[in-house]
C-alpha cells in the first residue's frame, strides 16, 4: 500500500507524465515563445537602426570638412574595408564599357571640316510663304510647306534651299545677346529644360582644355527660367548673360507649339539651326548629366571613324512605329496626330524595323554630333 500511495503521491506532485504538470507548463511555454518572438523583433529593429546610423554617419563623414572624418571615405581605410565587407558601401551602377581615350589633352582635333560631296551650297527658307488662296494664316515655325516642296527637298542637289524651321515670326526666338555669344562658339554642348521640370545638372570630369574649348548652352523657356531662378543661383555677367554654373542659359521666347514636349524637340533636333556657327555640337537631355569629357565623346564617335554624325540607339524601341505606340500608351501627344503622322510614313514607304537594318550611326549627314 505504501508503494501505491507513493506512486499516487508522486503523480500528484507532478511526475513526468502527470496531467497536473502539463497543465502548469503550458502557460509557461506560451509566455516563453512570445518573449522569444519579441526579442527577435526588437533585435531586428535595433540592427536595422544600427545599419541606418552607420550609413548616415558614412555619408556625413564623406562630406565633412574635417580630415579625420573625410578619410573614412578613402578606399584604403580600415573602416571602408569593414563597411564594404558588410555590404554597406553602395556599388556604382553598372555601365557598359566604352573604349575611350584616357587623356583629353592628347586628342588631336581634325583641322577644317569634311566637305560634302553632294550639297555644296545650302540655305534655308526663313520667310513663310502663304498660299495665294486669300488665307491670312499666321506664320508657322516650320512654314506653310507644300507637298511638292517637301518632295523636292529629298532630292539632293549641289545648291539647295529648304524649309528647316525658324520662320520669321514663327516663334523660338533668341535674344540678341545670346545670338552674339553663340556666334563665337565652335564646340557646343547643348541641353534643354522646358515646362519647369528640372534644374541644370553640372557636368563632371571636365578637363581644363574642354572647359576653355566648349560652350555649354542650356536652352530654356520663360517658365523654366523663372523656376530655375527660384531653386538655384543664377549669376549675371557684364553682358547680361545668365549662368548656372558652367551652363549659359539661352532663353527661347514665343514658343512655337502648345505642348512643352514639342517645344523641347526644337533645340534637340535643330541644334545646327539654333547655333549655326558651331562646328561640332553634342546634345544631352536635360534630365541627364554629362559624366565624360566631351572631347572624348567626339574622338570616340566621330573622329576615330571619320564620321560626321552619331546618334544613340534607343534602349527599348527600334522602330518608329514602336515609338509611336509607346507615345500613345503614355499619352504624350494627341493620338489622332500620331496616327496621321504614321499614316504618312507608311504611305511614303517606310517599313518597320528588321534585323537587316542598323542604327543610323556614323553617317555623313552633317557636321554635328548628337550623343545622349
Amino acid at each position: 500500500m505504501w508503494v501505491k500511495l507513493c506512486e499516487v503521491d508522486a503523480d500528484a506532485e507532478g511526475g513526468l507524465f502527470s496531467p497536473v504538470r502539463l497543465s502548469q507548463d503550458h502557460p509557461m511555454k506560451i509566455i516563453w515563445k512570445r518573449g522569444f518572438i519579441r526579442l527577435v523583433l526588437v533585435g531586428g529593429i535595433l540592427w536595422m537602426l544600427l545599419i541606418l546610423i552607420v550609413l548616415l554617419f558614412h555619408i556625413w563623414s564623406c562630406q565633412s570638412s574635417l580630415v579625420s572624418f573625410s578619410a573614412i571615405c578613402n578606399k584604403g581605410s580600415k573602416l571602408f574595408t569593414i563597411l564594404d565587407t558588410m555590404g554597406l558601401v553602395p556599388k556604382p551602377p553598372h555601365r557598359c564599357p566604352i573604349p575611350l581615350v584616357d587623356d583629353p589633352n592628347k586628342i588631336v582635333i581634325p583641322k577644317g571640316t569634311t566637305p560634302s560631296k553632294t550639297v555644296k551650297h545650302l540655305t534655308y527658307i526663313t520667310e513663310d510663304e502663304v498660299g495665294n488662296n486669300g488665307s491670312h494664316s499666321p506664320p508657322l515655325f516650320g512654314g506653310h510647306q507644300s507637298w511638292l516642296q517637301r518632295e523636292e527637298s529629298f532630292k539632293l542637289k549641289s545648291t539647295m534651299k529648304v524649309h528647316c524651321g525658324f520662320m520669321q515670326g514663327g516663334g523660338a526666338e533668341m535674344a540678341t545677346k545670346d545670338i552674339k555669344y553663340a556666334e563665337n562658339c565652335r564646340f557646343v554642348v547643348a541641353s534643354g529644360i522646358f515646362d519647369e521640370y528640372d534644374t541644370p545638372h553640372q557636368p563632371t570630369n571636365l578637363s581644363p582644355r574642354s572647359q576653355k574649348l566648349f560652350c555649354f548652352l542650356m536652352v530654356v523657356d520663360e517658365v523654366s527660367i523663372n523656376f530655375i531662378k527660384k531653386n538655384v543661383t543664377v549669376r549675371e555677367d557684364n553682358d547680361a548673360g545668365q549662368w548656372v554654373g558652367i551652363w549659359r542659359l539661352i532663353l527661347l521666347k514665343r514658343q512655337p507649339y502648345d505642348e512643352p514636349r514639342r517645344n523641347g524637340k526644337v533645340p534637340k533636333i535643330l541644334t545646327h539651326r539654333l547655333f549655326p556657327q558651331a562646328q561640332y555640337s553634342i546634345w544631352i537631355d536635360g534630365k541627364m548629366e554629362l559624366m565624360v569629357d566631351p572631347l572624348l565623346i567626339l574622338e570616340r564617335y566621330l573622329w576615330r571613324g571619320k564620321h560626321t554624325f552619331a546618334i544613340a540607339q534607343h534602349k527599348h524601341h527600334r522602330s518608329i512605329y514602336e515609338e509611336a505606340d509607346a507615345n500613345k500608351r503614355r499619352k504624350r501627344y494627341a493620338r489622332p496626330l500620331i496616327d496621321l503622322h504614321m499614316k504618312i510614313y507608311r504611305y511614303e514607304g517606310m517599313e518597320p524595323w528588321t534585323i537587316k537594318k542598323n542604327t543610323i550611326s556614323g553617317k555623313r549627314h552633317s557636321q554635328h554630333a548628337l550623343v545622349h
